[in-house]
């Protein structure tokens, strides 16, 4: 049974689509064991809280240095025992120490087909403004394993959501939520509770198609 951890920063919808395909039987042989969050006041803990998850506050406002912060919040994640931690619209930096103690263990949901729109300053409405203001046609979201870089890490799947040219950012944002990141979360948190993926060389194979 893989013990995973979502790490969210707002309202949750990812966390919710997770639930929900936990719920389903989309994704099989996973037990949801926490959700934590920097922000005291994100849905994402009440949504948390009505499924009966543990819900855990590590706020870096709440230590006098990153280094104290990033301890804490690597203590938190060790005291659930996990398998996987999946950052779920996680806006707070992970400690170098995280990534090493769970190197190809951490998976975060990025809304574009990196290597488009990514890296630093590219976050939540700010993607979408970026795709927009270049006059793509198709955009997506790519789910990837977490290194030290900024959504550098080994890519696992990439979903396309084709761009129409009435888009708002908030509607295009909503169309990549709905057609590519609900869905690639759970399928990749299912291939990797039943040993589908694997990375050799930094990166992913996946055993079959999925």
């Amino acid at each position: 049974m893989l013990r995973v951890v979502v790490l969210v920063s707002g309202s949750g919808t990812n966390l919710q689509a997770i639930m929900a395909a936990c719920e389903s039987g989309r994704i099989s042989n996973t037990e949801l064991v926490g959700v934590i969050s920097n922000n005291p006041n994100a849905y994402a803990l009440e949504r948390a809280k009505k499924a009966r998850i543990q819900g855990i506050v590590v706020s870096p406002a709440d230590y006098q240095t990153r280094e104290e912060f990033g301890q804490a919040l690597l203590e938190a994640v060790n005291q659930l025992n996990v398998d996987l931690i999946v950052l779920a619209g996680y806006l707070v930096t992970i400690p170098d120490e995280m990534v090493d103690a769970y190197e190809n263990k951490m998976i975060n949901v990025h809304p574009s087909l990196i290597p488009a729109f990514c890296g630093k300053g590219y976050y939540g409405l700010k993607v979408h403004e970026a795709a927009l203001e270049r006059g793509v046609k198709w955009t997506g979201a790519t789910v990837h394993f977490v290194d030290k870089g900024m959504d550098t890490g080994p890519i696992i799947l990439q979903k396309p959501v084709e761009v129409y040219e009435e888009d708002s950012p908030k509607q295009l944002q909503q169309r990549v939520m709905e057609q590519a990141e609900w869905y690639l979360l759970p399928a990749v948190i299912d291939m990797i509770a039943n040993g589908k993926i694997h990375v050799i060389h930094n990166k992913v194979v996946i055993e079959e198609a999925y």
